[in-house]
């Protein structure tokens, strides 16, 4: 099991409709949206490795990504869970039990509780949508 954070456009850059208190302009180049994240990485301290969606949208389009969103993706490649918006539309105990369902774990049976990934390294590279 691997956990993704998955950087798609900015939610409130300052030259957008609804700016954000975060002088961040809306990138319009890889390069820039890269730089954008690898800041808010690095900002929020995260040691979860990060996906950058392309200045394209198309993750962030195909999985309705805005403002937040959990998805697990299954063995075969489909989506086994979809979360509503977040943060409010998060729900941990959905998210672990559909876990639990991919990994076919009988239901007695617990998952041992997460592990900080403190000094996991982070990377920063391009998703491509696939055919």
């Amino acid at each position: 099991m691997q956990f993704f954070l998955i950087y798609c456009r900015e939610a409130h850059p300052i030259d957008g409709n609804n700016p954000g208190r975060k002088a961040v302009e809306d990138p319009v180049t890889n390069a820039e949206r890269r730089g954008v994240a690898a800041k808010f990485v690095a900002d929020m301290n995260l040691a979860l490795p990060a996906l950058l969606d392309g200045v394209e949208d198309a993750v962030g389009r195909a999985y309705a990504s805005h403002p937040d969103r959990l998805y697990l993706i299954g063995k075969d490649g489909l989506i086994a869970y979809a979360g509503d918006r977040g943060p409010f539309g998060f729900k941990p105990q959905e998210l672990r039990e559909a876990i639990e369902d991919e990994l076919m774990l009988n239901k007695s049976q617990a998952l041992p509780p997460p592990t900080p990934l403190r000094d996991a390294p982070v990377k920063l590279a391009i998703l491509r949508r696939t055919k």
